[in-house]
């Protein structure tokens, strides 16, 4: 905590410096560049599609009164779940999760219940939400920090759920438990909300602050601290970017810019100021930190855009500085990714969430081979387990990933688009 007022002390004096208002313009070199297609990016994005599709059914499953769905209650969602497939299709895939039965009083009627694999799997998923609930209360709290009213839509947040490492139905099972933390408020735009009741200082520390803390405390370190000098986004360049004269000199002057706190205030700055885009960067990849896979849709931040006070077409962010983000277009949709959370088209640290969502994965994989052959031919839940549980530990050993692709980080292509200013935010049609 101390550490946290010693950097809003220096931020608040900086902003009231006399040369502060040249500072915000340095006059950064435009430079324009060409959207590059990272494939192994892109598949990983594609495979957490389907995962996240299943995980979704999976609760909706599970909250269902009657323990099944039907094939007539989800025939809409496909669009909702991002699948490129009939959700009763995508289903029928996935033997060893979803079992399919006839309607007790509609033999055409295909019904869906959880098998005992994908009941297993979601106790064991209850489990890491109970341990790791302290985690979960400060994810969620230093997002609402960001916000400017510290107040988010229901409704987002329900739309990050997945992304954030919330429970379903946290508004019920988590929120309650913590009063003091969280109320329910109504928004002036008369939706349902939640807001922070009151500033955590301890929490007001950004992913990036933390990682130049863990580092041995040197002079650039020391001097920050002091509000003497900033602190430097992590970059990985697509191939080639990194070499060109004016992207370099572009970035050194990036760097250069005062680093500002997402969770400071920000209403004095230029809006149209190079500082902004800065502060604005940062917030994303703050933003990016806080989720479990550092990643997430472009649409779940749009909706968040005036509370996290970032430019209206912030989409430009992403494309402007690639050695942060990587923007994809998989799936029919936007997805935004914070490079630095990603090694060989591995995450990096995964939290144990994540870690039993791979488990989820393959058994998922598994269902394919079995897929039309009839329930008893599928392996009990113990086995299936435990054979999917030494599969994923050969593969660690391997250096490899919970999926079999072994795509390189660096498995860049280059496309004839330009992505500078001119960018169009519209670029996905579908609304997620």
């Amino acid at each position: 905590m101390f550490k946290a007022k010693i950097f809003v002390s220096s931020i608040k004096n900086l902003l009231s410096h006399p040369q502060f208002e040249h500072q915000q313009w340095r006059g950064i070199v435009k430079v324009r560049l060409k959207w590059v297609k990272n494939r192994s990016l892109d598949h990983v994005i594609d495979t957490d599609t389907d995962l996240k599709a299943a995980c979704l059914l999976k609760d909706a499953i599970k909250r269902s009164p009657t323990g099944f769905l039907t094939a007539k209650s989800f025939a809409d969602w496909q669009k909702l779940l991002g699948l490129t497939v009939p959700v009763l299709r995508f289903l029928r895939r996935y033997p060893t999760l979803f079992e399919e039965s006839p309607h007790a009083r509609y033999a055409n009627l295909p019904c869906f219940r959880l098998t005992g694999t994908a009941l297993l799997l979601d106790s064991q998923e209850q489990s890491i939400h109970q341990a790791h609930e302290n985690d979960t209360i400060e994810r969620l709290s230093k997002v609402l920090m960001m916000m400017r009213s510290r107040t988010a839509p229901l409704q987002s947040l329900h739309s990050l759920k997945w992304d954030l490492g919330l429970p379903d139905n946290f508004e019920k099972v988590l929120i309650p438990k913590y009063p003091d933390h969280f109320s329910f408020v109504k928004a002036p735009t008369g939706v349902s909300a939640l807001r922070l009741k009151r500033w955590l200082e301890e929490f007001a520390v950004s992913a990036l602050e933390k990682s130049n803390e863990g580092e041995e405390m040197g002079d650039e370190y020391r001097q920050f601290k002091r509000g003497q000098t900033t602190l430097a986004f992590p970059m990985n360049f697509p191939r080639g970017y990194g070499a060109q004269k004016k992207v370099r000199a572009w970035m050194e002057e990036f760097q250069k810019l005062p680093y500002i706190s997402p969770y400071e205030d920000s209403r004095h700055i230029d809006p149209n100021s190079e500082l902004m885009e800065k502060r604005a960067v940062g917030v994303l990849h703050e933003f990016l930190s806080l989720t479990i896979h550092k990643k997430t849709k472009r649409n779940y931040l749009r909706s968040l855009r005036e509370e996290l006070n970032i430019p209206h077409k912030f989409t430009r962010l992403f494309t402007r500085y690639p050695g942060i983000f990587y923007l994809s277009l998989k799936c029919k949709t936007t997805t935004v990714a914070l490079k630095e959370g990603y090694r060989r088209g591995k995450l990096v640290n995964p939290h144990p969430l994540v870690r039993l969502r791979h488990k989820f994965y393959h058994v998922m994989r598994t269902g394919l081979l079995y897929r039309g052959k009839g329930a008893n031919l599928i392996p009990r839940e113990d086995i299936l387990l435990k054979d999917m549980e030494n599969r994923m530990e050969d593969k660690e050993e391997e250096g490899g990933d919970y999926d079999d692709d072994d795509d390189d980080d660096e498995d860049e292509e280059y496309e004839e688009i330009e992505t500078g200013d001119e960018y169009d935010e519209e670029t996905s049609d579908v609304e997620d």
